[in-house]
């Protein structure tokens, strides 16, 4: 049975690795964002959960929040210190997944930067900034919030996301293909698999009956996402 656009953050969607794979994070890295980690005898808290878990499935809501901490991977601040302003974010939004829903990005920008200066959020990992009278997203968070479509109703839900880019036709929805990413509705490791084995774009594209463009595309992001993962 499909689940509901209310119901669809909190649908099981992959195992870890996968997700990671999938958003081209290291494994260790998603899991220490999910559910917490300890080195040289320091316990980290998770940035995504509430409390750590232990569990290994990932639920499309959390896949989304892992996608948007990914903007933030190459920074050089611990995003442990974004864990206090999602937490707030949950409770005031009334949602466990705050950053896979429209509203922090859009219309809860004040609400965002309250916290942010509540929680005396660097700089470097802000969601959002004020210039002049109005407070904009940072260049991160549109990044991210680019790549995702929501729902246009009420819940306003990440329905589905663009992972190499709201330009691209490759599409990760967790309804299609077991939550694989596919461009026409075709998986794009099967198209990825067709071209390593020989046979040329036009040859795919004629096959599944789809442009050149999107399997060229498809192409593209498995190469991309099949390098060492960041």
């Amino acid at each position: 049975m499909s689940a509901s656009k209310s119901s669809i953050l909190a649908r099981p969607a992959y195992g870890v690795a996968e997700a990671a794979g999938l958003l081209g994070l290291r494994s260790d890295r998603a899991r220490a964002w999910l559910d917490g980690a300890g080195r040289q005898g320091v316990s980290y808290p998770p940035v995504i959960r509430p409390e750590r878990t232990g569990d290994d499935i990932v639920t499309w809501g959390e896949f989304v929040e892992l996608g948007y901490l990914r903007e933030y991977r190459r920074k050089g601040v611990p995003l442990q210190r974004l864990r206090p302003v999602i937490a707030e974010l949950r409770r005031e939004l009334g949602t466990p997944y705050p950053l896979a829903t429209v509203k922090p990005y859009v219309y809860d920008r004040e609400l965002v930067l309250e916290l942010q200066e509540r929680n005396d959020l660097p700089q470097a990992i802000a969601m959002v900034i004020r210039s002049g009278q109005e407070i904009l997203m940072t260049p991160e968070t549109k990044s991210f919030f680019k790549k995702v479509e929501f729902d246009p109703g009420v819940s306003g839900a990440a329905l589905r996301l663009r992972p190499a880019g709201d330009a691209s036709p490759v599409v990760i929805d967790p309804l299609v293909r077991f939550g694989r990413p596919t461009v026409s509705g075709v998986a794009t490791d099967r198209l990825w698999e067709l071209h390593d084995a020989g046979e040329s774009l036009d040859e795919i594209a004629d096959a599944y009956e789809i442009d050149i463009g999107s399997v060229r595309a498809a192409v593209a992001y498995e190469e991309q996402f099949r390098s060492l993962a960041v």
